[in-house]
């Protein structure tokens, strides 16, 4: 209500009156320190700013009403960088420049943002005031060290101002660092800025610095375009090696998702070579797409169903699979014909010892039988003689 009554005002030209309705409407102070319900409030005194410098032409009155706007904020808890630029950009327009440096340096002191230091950076820029844009771009890297973009605009700017040895310095400082939140992008700005200053040298080097924090097939793939890209007879060599040693990581990571982009990868580059020979090596390289079922389990460890999914089977590891089975079963199979050779030839010891033992005993009862006969019919004998 209170910016469609400012509205009929500004329509009836009455400018004691719209005055009179903006003050009325600016004294209406959001009854909490909460930014949510200052956001509409807040372009109460912006249309009452402009409406003085535009409508009136009251540049005193104009500066009157951002500054008192900014007394009202409370800053501790939370700020608003469009009042702090909308009033920097005011006094540039009224040609005060140090009024307007004042300004941006006061709001970074008490309240920085993000906003503040692009908006204040902006302005130096168009002033070409380099060292002041370097200053602020430290300041800005000191309160937020691990936005990647403040470093590679940094960068970016003493590139443009032909100085190769700061912005590499800048780059190193980044790579560096531990934490940061597009380190991909930050990474590739590196490699992109030492590739067009034609330092190739430096470029494979943070390809392999690179790789050493992460296995990435993105940047397996980015490095053997690299190689392949470069000119003499050795570059393709160089780009099918980097494509081999990614195969071989990638395949020990068991990734096999990545695994299959590089070899597409790897296709298209042969295929653009015209290479049929290694077209069809790397063709046999293909994996299979089969579909599978698992099953779904949930947190405490009881069965959701099943699921169905795709899954990709590489020649060189179907072909070792089932040999490893096979082997397995080969193996298993020896182990239980030993024990069972081994058992039957304790059995049969045992029995051919039984043996020779009935025959032993045998053979002396039969001896002593034989004897005591022997004796008795010789003593029949005798006696029957006598």
């Amino acid at each position: 209500m209170w910016f469609d009554y400012i509205r009929l005002c500004e329509e009836d030209e009455d400018v004691n009156k719209t005055r009179e309705v903006y003050e009325q409407a600016i004294a209406n102070i959001p009854p909490a320190d909460e930014k949510r319900l200052w956001r509409r409030y807040i372009y109460l005194w912006i249309y009452y700013a402009v409406y003085e410098e535009l409508r009136t032409k009251d540049v005193e009155r104009a500066r009157a009403v951002y500054k008192q706007c900014l007394k009202v904020i409370p800053h501790a808890k939370f700020t608003f960088a469009k009042i702090w630029l909308l009033l920097a950009q005011f006094e540039l327009r009224q040609k005060n420049l140090s009024g307007a440096r004042k300004t941006l340096g006061t709001a970074l002191g008490k309240c920085p943002k993000e906003k503040l230091f692009k908006g204040y950076i902006e302005i130096e820029l168009q002033l070409r005031e380099f060292d002041r844009v370097r200053t602020l771009y430290n300041k800005y890297l000191e309160f937020n060290p691990a936005n990647c973009q403040t470093w590679m605009k940094y960068a970016e700017l003493e590139a443009i101002l032909q100085d190769m040895e700061r912005a590499r310095a800048i780059y190193e400082l980044a790579v560096e660092r531990k934490i940061l939140d597009m380190p991909e992008a930050l990474w590739k700005a590196y490699i992109d800025f030492e590739t067009e200053q034609g330092e190739y040298d430096r470029t494979r080097d943070l390809y392999e610095r690179l790789l050493q924090k992460t296995q990435h097939v993105k940047v397996w793939i980015a490095y053997a375009e690299f190689e392949s890209a470069m000119d003499g007879d050795e570059s393709l060599d160089q780009a099918r090696h980097v494509y081999d040693t990614a195969d071989k990581e990638i395949k020990r990571a068991g990734d096999k998702a990545q695994r299959l982009l590089l070899l597409e990868s790897r296709l298209e580059f042969e295929k653009e070579i015209g290479d049929d020979t290694m077209i069809r090596k790397v063709e046999g390289k293909l994996p299979k797409r089969v579909k599978r079922r698992r099953e779904i389990t949930a947190d405490d460890g009881s069965s959701e169903g099943w699921e169905e999914f795709y899954d990709y089977i590489f020649p060189d590891e179907q072909s070792t699979a089932p040999m490893s089975k096979l082997l397995l079963a080969a193996a298993k199979w020896k182990r239980q014909k030993t024990l069972a050779a081994a058992e039957a030839t304790e059995e049969t010891a045992e029995v051919a010892d039984a043996a020779a033992d009935t025959a032993v005993d045998t053979a002396a009862d039969t001896a002593a039988d034989t004897a005591a006969d022997t004796a008795a019919d010789t003593a029949a004998d005798t006696a029957a003689s006598e």
